[in-house]
């Protein structure tokens, strides 16, 4: 069994995670049964849309997901880890365009809309698959026989009743109404898909003359001078008083030519521009309320493709909006209306999906006022549902509090149909056609109304009764909004519970929102800047495992975080790490599949390590209940590297090199005992490397993934205790004072397998088998005990064992040690004065990126240490030649 062949050298995660996987699958170990007497857990998968491939942001929020199935599994609870993916209506719809343009030379304008939907359903079935299987190589545990999709039969009849009964409540409603239009992609947007964007524009200052006496003439600031067409009225604040003796009169409008009046709104504000606005009804959401308030005509210039329509002014009619900026603000210079023009940055909406800004449009659409909002909010203030982190509760109030009612209609072929038909001007809600002669409504639902379900709509009535409310929601908090406030809203609405129970009704119990992913110099990663990385080519380079613990390392709760692939290579190296220590013991004979350390004899350094076993695990315990998965992460980390490997295995070497076997016993049983455990936490982190190891040594004939969680049971090793504190506490003095020996050896003689000879002045008195340990540790040939100092200066270092001595003599030799300072110095001192150069030269530092600035302060500190290490060397070694 203990051969090469059976325990390769290294971890190949490639050779490993396909045959694994396939296993789990075959034993259908992650099917939840709606039937089972265990308790539940469940978490439904944010469906990723069918429009591309796997992204970091995926990866990030799918290990969490994957963590929180595979730990509650080990807790010996029911799972439910629901996946699916989202149809996208409008996102995917421009996808296909862009790829009919691209590589078939399709315009899709010329396709009817039977041709065009079948050729996005052969899409939805080619991309869907390929995502799924993207997540299965992450090593997703998710219950792939329940995947569900959006446009799904079953789940598309439950979104069409959900209309049909809140149209009949009177909570939907068809109405004239100002709009987010995109120009792109001809449809309504919600609020929540307009993205805020800072942009340089122009601010115009324009003279409109008064009607009665053009010599006077009001200035107004604006932004979007081709829209004068369409002004009905200047409006100013009442109380300024600037302009009061202007209010109730008329100015020309400076074309088409025309009086407007002058009006008095409290909505103005007198410190933007000249405090003059211009009213253009159509086309601005304040002008629109203000102009429906005053009954000012309401004049629409723009088409749907944001093109002039305003034949009375031949120069700017049929001119793209941007091009008829540009030809505005001539033509007021030409009329000797344009008094000047400034740079101005301002903030304009953007389409989410096609990237361009949006128009304010008055158009006819479907809209919902939203049911349930106290309870939403409520849910939220008593802590039925929590938020992680908690600050996000703040923008979820301020959202409820200002609601606006959402425009649920959009002008794309590819979703969900409005259950509505149409006949004669006339319409009627329900879901079969009324007869003959009735046609459906063309548009199609906004792709969250379908979403806002998905909490419930994916599972059957058997699934919802054990498996409703979910635990947990992992996902971004740019579509708290978008989804998380209105799935609260839906099962609050819709009480898929059937019942009138509150706490039944929610969608889930806690939201975990997960940070953005952006590249080391802070930018948000997207494909255009090719700063975003393949998540399958950083899989295939350094394993499903190295990719998920690496990136979760970096990974702070509801944090931006950078991306380093170094980082990556990191997670991967851990896994390294860990198998070679299970190589370490397989080498050394059979474990013990079931092992009992305090049954046995044990050294002091098998009672620290159980001692740090139970820390770790009250450490662990508290990350997990604040969802700090990062720190759980590097809780792990530093365990297995440092307090296991670094330090516990490498006690043990010397202790079973030392001839007294009576602790021999206790070493492997605590090596057994603590390896155990270390493969159950991480499970859920790395469930590859751990299954493979589970199996390897011997800890279990079936899937580790049915194994317990370390948990209540190993705060009974503080409680107790159940390790021996002095015992444990002279380990730890031990390899504290290892550290300080390794360092100040590394100075003299950075040949680490030269046997040195160590003196030391102790404080503690060392077991014969701790004083070998120590020696070990510390690379000596010996350590003899002294009762002063050495009469000649000696190197030494201050421990918890005692002043530890390196003589020098026979050790090395003095001038040459000092000639490879004196080199060394040179060199660093010349790298220190070039950086010093850099760092003092404005035009270099004006260059150069923050993030490259702060690297060379860093390398700069770190030269100056170096150098006074150095310095302080060679004073010691001329004291020692001068003496």
């Amino acid at each position: 069994m203990h051969t090469e062949n059976f325990f390769p050298k290294a971890y190949e995660p490639l050779t490993v995670q396909d045959r694994l996987y396939k296993q789990w699958l075959e034993q259908k170990i992650f099917h939840a049964n709606a039937h089972s007497s265990k308790p539940s857990f469940s978490i439904v998968m944010p469906p990723p849309n069918i429009t591309g491939v796997l992204t970091l942001g995926h990866v990030l929020n799918n290990t969490i997901q994957d963590i929180l199935s595979r730990k509650a599994r080990m807790e010996g609870k029911e799972v439910l880890w629901l996946p699916g993916l989202d149809h996208a209506g409008l996102a995917t719809q421009v996808a296909v365009q862009k790829y009919l343009l691209k590589t078939k030379k399709i315009d899709p304008q010329t396709l009817s809309k039977e041709e065009f939907l079948k050729i996005v359903w052969e899409w939805k079935e080619n991309h869907s698959q390929k995502i799924l299987e993207q997540l299965q190589k992450l090593g997703c545990s998710a219950d792939w026989q329940r995947t569900r999709f959006t446009l799904d039969a079953a789940y598309s009849q439950a979104v069409a009743n959900a209309f049909i009964r809140l149209y009949q409540k009177g909570l939907i409603y068809r109405g004239k109404r100002m709009i987010n239009w995109c120009p792109a992609s001809q449809t309504a947007l919600s609020d929540e898909e307009v993205i805020p964007k800072k942009i340089d524009g122009v601010l115009f200052f324009v003279r409109y003359r008064l009607f009665d006496d053009p010599s006077v003439s009001l200035t107004v600031a604006t932004t979007r001078p081709e829209t004068i067409p369409a002004d009905s009225a200047l409006a100013v604040h009442p109380d300024d008083s600037r302009y009061k003796q202007f209010i109730g009169k008329f100015c020309l409008r400076p074309f088409p030519k025309e009086p407007i009046p002058i009006i008095a709104d409290r909505r103005v504000d007198p410190q933007f521009g000249t405090g003059v606005l211009k009213i253009t009804p159509a086309h601005d959401k304040l002008d629109f309320e203000i102009g429906t308030e005053h009954n000012l005509p309401i004049r629409d210039i723009l088409t749907a493709e944001a093109k002039l329509n305003c034949p009375e002014v031949v120069e700017l009619h049929g001119l793209d909006r941007f091009e008829a900026r540009k030809k505005a603000a001539e033509l007021l210079s030409s009329l000797g209306l344009l008094e000047s023009e400034q740079p101005y940055s301002h903030v304009v909406g953007f389409s989410e999906r096609a990237d361009v800004a949006i128009e304010p449009r008055i158009s006819e659409q479907w809209f919902l006022r939203y049911p349930k909002t106290t309870e939403a909010l409520e849910v939220v203030k008593q802590k039925i549902i929590s938020f992680f982190p908690s600050y996000w509760e703040k923008v979820y109030e301020h959202w409820i509090k200002n609601i606006q009612d959402w425009c649920i209609s959009r002008q794309v072929w590819w979703g969900h149909p409005i259950p509505v038909w149409w006949k004669n001007g006339s319409f009627v809600c329900q879901l079969e056609s009324p007869g003959e002669g009735w046609k459906p409504d063309p548009d199609t639902l906004d792709t969250w109304f379908s979403s806002w379900l998905w909490a419930y709509e994916t599972m059957d009535v058997e699934t919802r009764k054990k498996f409703y409310p979910t635990d947990v929601l992992v996902t971004g908090p740019d579509i708290i909004f978008l989804w998380v406030a209105r799935m609260v809203i839906a099962g609050l609405e819709f009480k898929p519970s059937q019942t009138e129970d509150l706490q039944q009704n929610i969608p889930f119990r806690k939201v975990y929102f997960t940070g953005l992913i952006r590249d080391k110099q802070g930018r948000k990663m997207s494909k255009s800047l090719g700063n975003s990385p393949d998540p399958i080519e950083l899989i295939n380079k350094y394993g499903a495992d190295g990719l998920r613990f690496g990136l979760l390392r970096i990974a702070p709760q509801g944090q931006d975080i950078r991306f380093d692939e170094s980082q990556i290579e990191e997670g991967r190296n851990f896994c390294n790490k860990l198998w070679n220590a299970c190589r370490f013991r397989n080498r050394l004979g059979q474990t013990n599949p079931h092992p009992n350390p305090w049954i046995h004899p044990k050294s002091s350094f098998s009672h620290e390590i159980l001692k740090k076993v139970g820390q770790t695990s009250s450490l662990l315990n508290e990350a997990f209940d604040c969802f700090e998965f990062n720190q759980a992460a590097i809780t792990l980390y530093e365990f297995v590297w440092n307090e296991f490997c670094s330090k516990f295995i490498e006690a043990m070497k010397w202790e079973l090199a030392f001839d007294c076997k009576e602790t021999h016993l206790g070493a492997y049983e605590t090596f057994d005992y603590t390896m155990s455990i270390i493969l159950r936490w991480l499970h859920p982190f790395v469930p590859f490397v751990t299954e493979e190891l589970w199996q390897k040594m011997g800890f279990g004939r079936s899937s580790i993934q049915f194994e317990k969680w370390p948990g209540e049971e190993l705060q009974d090793i503080l409680r107790k205790p159940l390790y021996d504190p002095v015992a444990s506490s002279m380990a730890s003095a031990i390899y504290e004072a290892a550290a300080a020996v390794r360092t100040l050896r590394s100075l003299y003689c950075p040949n680490l397998n030269q046997k040195v000879k160590f003196f030391i002045k102790k404080e503690k008195e060392l077991t014969d088998l701790e004083k070998a340990v120590f020696s070990g540790l510390i690379g000596a040939s010996s350590v003899l005990s002294i009762d002063v100092r050495p009469l000649v200066k000696t190197p030494a270092v201050l421990t918890p064992l005692g002043e530890i001595f390196l003589p020098l003599e026979g050790l090395i030799n003095f001038e040459l040690e000092k000639q490879r300072i004196d080199k060394e110095l040179t060199r660093l001192k010349k790298d220190l004065l070039l950086l010093e150069k850099r760092l003092s030269d404005e035009q270099t530092l004006s260059k150069a990126p923050k993030e490259k600035i702060e690297d060379w302060k860093e390398e700069k500190n770190s030269l100056a240490l170096k150098i006074k290490k150095l310095e302080e060397q060679r004073d010691f070694l001329n004291d020692r030649t001068n003496r």
